[in-house]
């Protein structure tokens, strides 16, 4: 099948897919933006929530629950390089700078303030990035370079993973009609890891506690899922994300049990015990 490429007309074709009834990936031009720290703070006791802003913030284009940006590192003598401009899409050095994904938590077009939702754990990149920087210092950013739009034109709606999901998943609920139903499933250490969320009244929230036991293992979050039972007739839209090795049984439930098109679930491997830097299709 061709795979055409619409980020020259985005804007029209993401009106397009939730005009329609099935979930598809659009993507949007991807730029390089140096942006400044604004503040920092906790979201439950796993997620640092650093708040980006500054000029290099505006303009940014948020669309879809799942979207992501790449923060860039320098490398190991302190040089930054940076992706080039090419059109609608970007030329990446060789080999391509460090850097480390997050999910755009947040975007607010009148303040120019970008969130990100940083999990938190020893030893990551990420997280001693995101625990030592200081309001005032430059960050660099790429992305996004898209997202899965999905049409509210659903039944119910399937939602679950771990504390690296936690901030797709509240947004994804958030953006969620209020009239939506469903189910979502979050797997944490404990109540610490908790936060608010806002999601419709019909879709039930079920946090699940590891109880000591490391995060990524086989553990609740599979079970807890493929107890879901959905009424005959209708439509479901499954997203799961989480460690790619837990969330892999998944992947044949929804296909062989559910009996889901591929246009109806996204399930995505966000990390790998054992990886650092981890790109599910590196390892396809």
């Amino acid at each position: 099948m061709t795979r055409v490429d619409h980020r020259h007309r985005h804007r029209e074709r993401i009106a397009e897919v939730l005009a329609g009834t099935t979930a598809e990936k659009v993507g949007y031009p991807i730029r390089v933006r140096a942006a400044l720290v604004v503040r920092k703070a906790m979201v439950g006791s796993g997620l640092l929530r650093v708040t980006l802003g500054g000029a290099g913030t505006a303009g940014f284009e948020a669309h879809a629950p799942d979207e992501h940006v790449k923060v860039l590192f320098p490398d190991p003598d302190g040089a930054l390089r940076l992706p080039e401009p090419a059109g609608d899409v970007l030329r990446w050095p060789d080999p391509s700078p460090t850097s480390r994904e997050y999910t755009v938590r947040r975007y607010d077009p009148a303040t120019g303030e970008l969130d990100l939702d940083v999990a938190l754990h020893a030893g990551g990149l990420g997280s001693d990035w995101a625990r030592a920087v200081e309001p005032g210092a430059v960050v660099h950013v790429v992305g996004p370079p898209g997202g899965v739009i999905v049409p509210h034109r659903y039944d119910r709606y399937l939602i679950a993973g771990d504390l690296t999901a936690l901030p797709a998943i509240a947004r994804r609920l958030e953006e969620l009609p209020r009239t939506a139903r469903g189910w979502a499933f979050i797997e944490v250490a404990d109540a610490g890891e908790h936060i608010d969320l806002r999601n419709p009244e019909g879709v039930r929230v079920r946090w699940l506690h590891r109880d000591g036991a490391e995060p990524g293992g086989p553990g609740p979050l599979a079970r807890a899922v493929r107890e879901v039972r959905v009424p005959g007739g209708e439509r479901l839209y499954a997203w799961i994300a989480g460690e790619a090795g837990a969330i892999r049984p998944l992947r044949r439930w929804v296909r062989d049990e559910l009996g889901l098109d591929r246009t109806d679930h996204d399930i995505t491997g966000y990390w790998k015990r054992g990886v650092a830097d981890f790109d599910e299709h590196d390892h396809e």
